[in-house]
């Protein structure tokens, strides 16, 4: 058998990712910073099958744009999504069809709405909701920021192009809010919580809360609390993590969607 020459750079190679590996491995690294980043796409499946003038490719955006939740005003939809511990965070995009977006920025582009220069990547912001509501011609942006000791927040803006207010902790344990405004003009945020103490059946046992919010105060109201879903579907079959909850109103009739299973094999969607 024919011996193939070995690449004179395969050791130099070698040591640069064997000395770059050690590097990160002894260094106490929380946070990366990067001077750009550009993501061009040429899959095969794009140019080889062409769109007919009633379809569109899914996925609508490409690359990593996890947790989306989407609201309108007029004739533009505005979607926000999960950013981590990344900087600046929760990307925004606007679009006229809800295929072909376009970013205009992100929500939390200031270090005094986002500290996670110390935080992990779980510390970081998962699951935004973004609203807009008709009634004062405002849009929110709620979800939780474990990194930097702010927990639950929300921001506001009247124009998501030109930048969203200073955050608002919000005072209430758990995570992945949701605001909803109902037709009257009142506000209400959902949430996953743990179950009242001593009640907890299991591990990854939760609940979902409700809370009445005070639009002036930008602040949930203190004892309106309650549950409105206890561990899951059926408690009696042990479902964990009933978690990112999203209430919705059609035809009169509410509806609440929410993550249940966990992340693993188990997970899925309930209405």
């Amino acid at each position: 058998m024919k011996k193939r020459p070995m690449n004179p750079n395969f050791f130099k190679n070698k040591f640069t990712l064997l000395t770059a590996a050690a590097f990160l491995s002894v260094s106490n690294i929380s946070a990366q910073t990067f001077s750009d980043f550009n993501y061009r796409g040429n899959d095969k499946i794009y140019n080889d099958n062409p769109l007919k003038p009633d379809e569109f490719y899914s996925p609508i955006l490409q690359g990593c744009y996890p947790d989306p939740s989407i609201t309108k005003k007029g004739d533009d939809y505005y979607l926000v999504n999960s950013s981590f511990s990344m900087f600046p965070g929760v990307p925004i995009f606007t679009s006229k069809d809800m295929v072909n977006w376009k970013q205009i920025g992100h929500v939390l582009d200031r270090p005094s709405q986002l500290k996670v220069e110390k935080g992990g990547v779980s510390q970081g912001i998962y699951a935004p909701d973004i609203k807009y509501n008709k009634y004062n011609d405002t849009f929110y942006m709620i979800t939780t920021q474990i990194a930097g000791g702010v927990g639950n927040m929300v921001v506001k803006t009247k124009d998501p192009a030109k930048g969203w207010s200073e955050v608002q902790k919000l005072n209430f344990d758990g995570i992945d809010p949701a605001i909803f405004f109902d037709d009257d003009g009142k506000a209400y945020i959902v949430h996953n919580d743990a179950p009242p103490k001593g009640t907890e059946q299991y591990q990854g046992h939760r609940v979902i809360k409700m809370w009445d919010y005070d639009l002036e105060k930008d602040q949930v109201v203190a004892g309106s609390d309650r549950i409105i879903v206890n561990a899951g579907v059926d408690i009696t079959q042990k479902p964990i993590w009933i978690e990112g909850p999203h209430l919705y109103k059609y035809k009169g009739k509410y509806y609440l969607m929410c993550a249940e299973g966990g992340t693993g094999g188990w997970h899925s969607e309930v209405i």
